[in-house]
């Protein structure tokens, strides 16, 4: 079995971010904690980011120094999948505001370096 090209993850995380980013757009924190179906997708796709990012980093260990926060990315995913009960909607909306940004421009400029 073939491994999965890195860019197909890298591509996997920047389409989680821009679902990320559709689905919050325009959205409050109260919708976030209101809404049990965007709160839903709002960590899927965040698993998926970790995932990736955990595969492509078994892949190519030297991603990790071009993702600033690769480490706390994964540690999420972990706490989002075998923690789910003591999830923090702050938490998660707070990642949204203040990380998703980084995390996509990071990995929109590896994919840009892969072409």
């Amino acid at each position: 079995m073939n491994p999965r090209d890195v860019r197909k993850y890298l591509f996997d995380i920047s389409r989680a971010c821009r679902r990320l980013g559709k689905f919050t757009a325009g959205r409050t924190f109260a919708d976030y904690q209101s809404d049990e179906m965007l709160r839903s997708a709002v960590e899927r796709q965040f698993e998926i980011i970790g995932e990736a990012l955990n595969q492509a980093l078994r892949q190519e260990p030297a991603l990790r120094a071009a993702i600033a926060d690769a480490g706390r990315i994964i540690a999420f995913r972990n706490q989002l999948i075998h923690g789910y009960a003591d999830i923090a909607d702050d938490v998660v909306w707070g990642v949204i505001e203040t990380n998703l940004p980084a995390i996509a421009r990071e990995v929109e400029q590896l994919l840009a370096d892969r072409k």
